[in-house]
């Protein structure tokens, strides 16, 4: 059965960016968030130039492999220059990209989708076949959060505290339970990886 998760790298204090986020600086001053997908001597075996530790590797890799299908919101679209309009964040999977302002033109991976939470989450899931659906963005997050769509966070929590950015959860309506799966220490990351209690 296909799964909705989100795997972000998260600073201790909540964000998923830094300051001043924006088209082309999509994680702000917040760079140190992604480090650990390069500071490693075990290579990727789903994303060609990530090198990461050997602790960090299998995590990455065994949550990467399960991606059918991406879906962002339009903030995270937009300061990631829109994938170059045809391309996506995982290396395989197609992007759906939730908004209610039109997109620039879009290539053969990415689809627009403006008809809300539901609808997007269904289109990827379909898309995705057997495999899961990956959420990016902290709009996104807690937006699917908030229509009970959510199964799997990953928190790859940041030995940092960066003061202010994006969060990645914003306000939810009612408190969310967690179950803690596994928790990994590494290099320059903490991996926290939950299911989500309904």
């Amino acid at each position: 059965m296909t799964k909705v998760l989100s795997a972000m790298s998260v600073s201790v204090d909540g964000f998923v960016t830094g300051r001043n986020a924006r088209p082309g600086h999509g994680l702000g001053d917040g760079g140190a968030l992604f480090d650990w997908f390069f500071t490693g001597g075990v290579p990727s075996q789903v994303f060609d130039g990530f090198k990461l530790s050997a602790a960090s590797a299998p995590l990455f890799d065994s949550l990467a492999a399960r991606v059918g299908a991406s879906l962002a919101g339009r903030k995270t679209y937009d300061d990631s220059e829109q994938f170059g309009n045809d391309g996506a964040p995982h290396p395989t999977a197609p992007l759906f990209v939730l908004s209610h302002r039109p997109a620039p033109d879009m290539g053969d991976r990415q689809t627009l989708i403006t008809s809300g939470i539901e609808d997007a989450v269904a289109a990827a899931k379909e898309a995705a076949g057997d495999k899961d659906v990956a959420l990016m963005g902290g709009g996104i997050v807690t937006e699917t959060l908030k229509a009970g769509l959510v199964d799997e966070l990953v928190l790859n929590q940041i030995p940092i505290l960066l003061g202010a950015g994006r969060p990645y959860f914003q306000e939810l309506p009612e408190h969310i339970n967690l179950r803690l799966i596994e928790a990994v220490p590494a290099p320059g990351v903490t991996h926290l990886h939950y299911e989500v209690q309904r």
